[in-house]
């Protein structure tokens, strides 16, 4: 991130001022600058072999605001908008990523756990040092998308503002790819702030390519600094730290004094360089990463000697190099063009909250090519406003899905045919929701889906094939918030109270007379929905019919019926989360993969001991091998892959117990499946707010995202932990006695040190009861009953 060769340079005109002198101001902050800094280096080592959101970072980041805060300034956050354009080599970092990971298990398997801790770490950082994946990708290895929804909350809960800019890519018009990077345009709007007449923000934090859109004056550090005192407590001395401002310091360049240092060079001069020098903008100037004229490395100063010589202009410099083949096969002096056409002729939000092109009087006719076609305002404001991410925006406005490579490979059938086949309808629905609702243009646009798995794969889909929408059978429903209260009256009354909206949804549906009054009223005149609870509720509504679960008469489906035995199993006090993956194992249900085969032959980690399976660090420093039946080994499968729908009690700390590739593996599975559930959500509310239905006039937009189900992503731990459990439960003589289970759970906790091991391992078990009741009572899985019978029988006696 920022412009190579002059992040170096820059060091020597940099200033350095006592943290204290920014009180009383807004600070503009690239967000994805800000989590780089702060991740580097990683520290949750073991993320990558768990999947899901970061244990720790939360709460880092909130130690982080406080401090700033407390220093008397007030951070405003910008974030990554929309893409358009695609890489050139889209698949090699998710890859290599996941290459690495599969060597670090092998180092763990074969007990050499420090290399492997090394190498899952260094797969970790390659995501970030990257900015990982484009958020038009599939899920694959963790995306700077994820991550800056999961900052997004933090941030909202913490009360510190932020925005999302409009775009962040250029469009290219012809075989030959130019990308202007999901880092620029963001950083547009951040420069828009900055440089605005009412002086938005007072100053910027973030990467040295803010130079090139006009910034003068760059934070590019931010220091903070701990007093740290030693305390005594009942003979125990414990160490404390607290926020030094005195201490604390910030980082700056102005870019006048890089104007002077590189020769009294005009602006228009740098902004070359650094182009030619190689950024996220553009890549480097092929002849400048000649060995042979640059053996120890360029620097900005030889890219400026190269406009000096060859120039003024680029097209001066490409006319001398016209004969090199790197300048002529990547096409520089086009790709140059459409970055500075970006530059000139940015998109922004305007403090006024109109979506504008800067300069859009000298634009050229053509600029859409390189800003990328143009969304509805309303909808851009939505993501402005961090209601709705910008994924399957992505993918209408660029006309590409990009399916990565997961954490663990993805080399087995299930996962692959479930992000080819099974889900395909599932994006499929997404697109023609938000298409029906916008501009013409976009309901014939074709859209191609790859896959890191064989690039010859090219599935296209043509919106108008598919169109119209249901979204006129979703728009029947329209629930107000007095019939909706009344109902949850009902439902507390009689269960007790309840905390997901979700299961609320459910629950309120299985009343026929309730569901009779769900219907959208006839008249003109009908008022629109305004409360955070009528539009939360009227969206899951819609995506359960989208689901099937709900039909057309507004009445539970067979599965819907399966889904409402599982919550009912589950209970009214569950937690949010605890639904969402009672939710999700339903869903597993339904596309075959909640079964002891999926991913049986590829993965080790299948038991711990077993015929043919590698036993675990614990057995092999033992010495011993307890054989047991395949049996044993398929429904510990099972088992765990309810456990890997959980979530662990853990601490707000790195992960440092057991890992299992195979239930890594499961995660991916479940993660496809959970981001899939979050993009047919977020169409059905966007197309409720694109269609009327909803009071626009509002300043609630990021509590209705996070009262909506799927928002984050979850990590295979519980699942490990579990499996872990039954594991070392066979390394025992008799593993069903109660001394050998009480036995057992004690060891836990050691495997477990910075989290709750009972209090997960019953959440598992809650989790587990809860589904098996739900398939022991449904008429739909009558296959499935036998087995998950045995299953249950065979883990009473070790539960």
């Amino acid at each position: 991130m920022g412009v190579k060769a002059l992040e170096a340079w820059s060091t020597r005109v940099v200033h350095s001022m006592p943290l204290s002198s920014l009180k009383d101001s807004i600070i503009g902050i690239d967000a994805s600058y800000y989590l780089e800094r702060l991740l580097k280096p990683p520290k949750e080592p073991l993320l990558p072999a768990l999947g899901g959101w970061p244990l720790a970072l939360e709460a880092t980041v909130k130690k982080e605001l406080d401090d700033l805060q407390s220093a008397g300034f007030k951070p405003h956050f910008v974030f990554d908008g929309l893409e358009y354009g695609i890489e050139d080599d889209p698949f090699t970092s998710s890859s290599a990523s996941s290459i690495a990971i599969v060597k670090a298990f092998e180092l763990y398997e074969a007990d050499n756990a420090t290399e492997a801790v090394k190498i899952f770490k260094e797969s970790g950082w390659s995501f970030t040092s990257l900015s990982w994946a484009k958020s038009n990708k599939g899920q694959g290895v963790p995306t700077s998308a994820a991550l800056s929804e999961f900052l997004k909350k933090v941030l909202y809960d913490h009360h510190v503002e932020f925005t999302v800019a409009p775009y962040s890519a250029l469009a290219q018009a012809s075989f030959r790819l130019c990308r202007l990077s999901k880092l620029s345009l963001r950083r547009v709007q951040l420069a828009y702030y900055e440089r605005s007449p009412s002086q938005f923000i007072d100053a910027v934090y973030g990467p040295s390519e803010l130079f090139l859109f006009g910034v003068d004056k760059l934070i590019t550090e931010i220091k903070l600094l701990y007093d740290v005192t030693e305390i005594s407590d009942n003979g125990v001395s414990r160490r404390i730290s607290s926020f030094s401002l005195d201490n604390s310091s910030f980082s700056w360049i102005d870019r006048r004094d890089c104007l002077e240092q590189l020769g009294n060079i005009s602006a228009e001069v740098f902004i070359d360089a650094c182009l030619l020098a190689g950024s996220s903008l553009i890549d480097t100037f092929p002849p400048l990463k000649d060995s042979r004229h640059y053996n120890a490395g360029y620097s900005i100063r030889d890219a400026v000697k190269i406009l000096l010589t060859y120039g003024p202009s680029i097209s001066s410099v490409c006319a001398h190099y016209q004969d090199d083949p790197k300048v002529k096969r990547i096409g520089y002096l086009d790709r140059y063009k459409r970055v500075m056409t970006g530059i000139k002729h940015h998109v922004v939000v305007t403090n006024g909250g109109n979506v504008e092109t800067l300069d859009a009087a000298h634009a050229p006719n053509d600029v859409h090519e390189c800003i990328g076609q143009r969304l509805p305002e309303e909808l851009i404001m939505y993501l402005f406003r961090g209601m709705i991410r910008p994924r399957v925006l992505n993918w209408l406005t660029s006309g590409t899905i990009l399916i990565t490579a997961p954490y663990a490979g993805g080399e087995t059938s299930e996962y692959q045919n479930l992000v080819r086949e099974q889900l395909r309808p599932w994006r499929r629905q997404a697109l023609c929701l938000l298409a029906d609702s916008i501009h013409r243009y976009y309901q014939s646009k074709e859209v191609t889906t790859k896959f890191w798995f064989d690039e010859s794969i090219e599935q296209k889909l043509n919106l108008k094939d598919l169109l119209p929408s249901q979204k006129n059978t979703l728009r029947t429903w329209h629930v107000n918030d007095q019939l909706i209260n009344n109902r949850q009256l009902d439902l507390e009354h009689a269960e007790g109270p309840w905390c997901s909206y979700l299961y609320s949804a459910v629950r309120s549906i299985s009343d026929s007379g309730f569901a009779s009054q769900t219907f959208r009223a006839k008249s003109s005149d009908r008022n629109p929905l305004r409360t955070t609870r009528e539009i939360v509720s009227n969206v899951i509504w819609r995506f359960l019919q989208l689901r099937e679960y709900v039909d057309i008469n507004h009445q539970l489906s067979a599965w819907g019926k399966v889904l409402e035995q599982t919550f009912k199993a589950l209970g009214s006090g569950s937690n949010a989360g605890e639904m969402e993956a009672a939710f999700v194992a339903v869903e597993l249900l339904r596309l075959g993969l909640l079964n002891p085969s999926t991913a049986s032959s590829t993965y080790s980690g299948a038991s711990a001991y077993g015929t043919g399976v590698k036993p675990t660090i614990a057995a092999l420093k033992a010495r011993k091998l307890i054989i047991v039946a395949d049996v044993d080994q398929r429904n510990g499968i099972l088992v765990s892959w309810i456990a890997c729908l959980g979530k662990l009690r853990h601490q707000a700390r790195g992960y440092s117990g057991p890992l299992n590739r195979r239930l890594l593996a499961y995660q991916s599975i479940v993660s496809e499946v959970r981001a899939g559930l979050r993009d047919l959500i977020e169409m059905s509310l966007a197309s409720l707010f694109l269609e009327g239905d909803a009071e626009r006039d509002r300043d609630d937009w990021m509590d209705i995202s996070l009262r909506l189900p799927f928002y984050g992503d979850t990590s295979c731990a519980l699942g490990v932990v579990f499996k872990t459990y039954l594991d070392e439960l066979h390394s025992l003589e008799d593993p069903t006695s109660d001394s050998s289970r009480a036995e057992n759970k004690e060891k836990g906790k050691s495997w477990l040190v910075h989290g709750d091991f009972c209090g997960s391992f019953d959440d598992a078990l809650r989790l587990w009861d809860a589904v098996h009741q739900s398939v022991a009572s449904a008429d739909i899985l009558t296959q499935e009953k036998r087995l998950w019978t045995e299953v249950d029988q065979w883990l009473a006696r070790r539960r």
